[in-house]
């Protein structure tokens, strides 16, 4: 009896890690399908079947993608644009997000309710729904072809307050009350103890901001009409633009902009991996 019990949880377990690796296979199935037409020319992307290893590694799509075509190293400036957006907003967003995620978890004040969700809302609203206004004040305040009108309108991050918000209702009011019996004013209450105790939110935070702004091109396209301040996606639009679409260039220059969000992650998964850990327990 015992041994068919044992049998059969083994079974189980195989068929679960079967499911995972097919699951996991067709995640990585994009990345790997990019990394391979990477190296292609676009005649050999679209022959059926589909050769997941090159014939010949064509390494002129990454010369065509950084150079575009010989003419120019407008890449490396796209590149540098989009990491000054994508850091600026990250870290503006993440510091407004924590100063209100802690004043709406921590303090009780008339209408607190109401500006929650209010919160709430403002993240039902889908960013087409706003984009004209938003460029119609852009415009006034000439910001087009700056990186202030870039980043400012995506400080206010509404996730990231209600994320910020949630995470810190959990933590422990003894800790301020502690530190306020020590002396402290609230902002260095806030620096000293609440925001260095949300490591794994501000992670986490971090990374879906960085990667919204990164990824960011519908914004970029509207405000930025100069060449010199276009982000990686609008560089990546240039290659469907041309009066024969160069598709292997394409994926160079999309493999190229995956690393930094790759790199980000690896180095910051262990801090809200982490967090899952703490919250899991503290509910224990």
């Amino acid at each position: 009896m015992l041994r068919n019990k044992s049998v059969s949880n083994q079974a189980t377990n195989i068929l679960i890690n079967i499911l995972f690796a097919v699951f996991i296979g067709l995640l990585m199935m994009p990345i790997v399908f990019m990394f391979s037409a990477s190296f292609m020319k676009s005649s050999e992307i679209f022959r059926m079947p589909y050769r997941w290893i090159p014939k010949e590694f064509f390494m002129k799509n990454y010369y065509n993608a950084v150079t575009d075509y010989g003419k120019n190293y407008t890449f490396v400036r796209t590149v540098m644009n989009s990491l000054i957006v994508a850091l600026s907003t990250t870290i503006l967003s993440v510091i407004v997000s924590s100063f209100a995620g802690y004043g709406l978890s921590k303090f009780t004040f008339k209408g607190q309710k109401i500006v929650f969700l209010m919160i709430m809302g403002r993240m039902m609203i889908p960013f087409e729904a706003i984009m004209i206004p938003m460029y119609m004040i852009a415009i006034s305040l000439h910001l087009q072809n700056t990186y202030t009108g870039l980043v400012l309108p995506f400080v206010l991050n509404t996730f990231g307050v209600f994320q910020m918000r949630q995470y810190l209702l959990s933590f422990p009011d003894e800790m301020l009350d502690a530190g306020r019996i020590d002396g402290l004013g609230e902002f260095w209450l806030f620096k000293h103890l609440v925001f260095r105790n949300s490591t794994p939110a501000i992670a986490t935070a971090a990374i879906l901001c960085f990667r919204g702004q990164w990824d960011n091109l519908l914004w970029p396209l509207l405000l930025s009409q100069k060449e010199v301040m276009k982000t990686i996606p609008a560089y990546l639009v240039k290659f469907t633009e041309e009066k024969y679409a160069d598709e292997g260039a394409m994926m160079a220059v999309a493999m190229m902009a995956s690393i930094p969000i790759i790199v980000l992650f690896l180095s910051l998964s262990k801090y809200f991996l982490g967090g899952n850990v703490m919250f899991s327990s503290s509910k224990e």
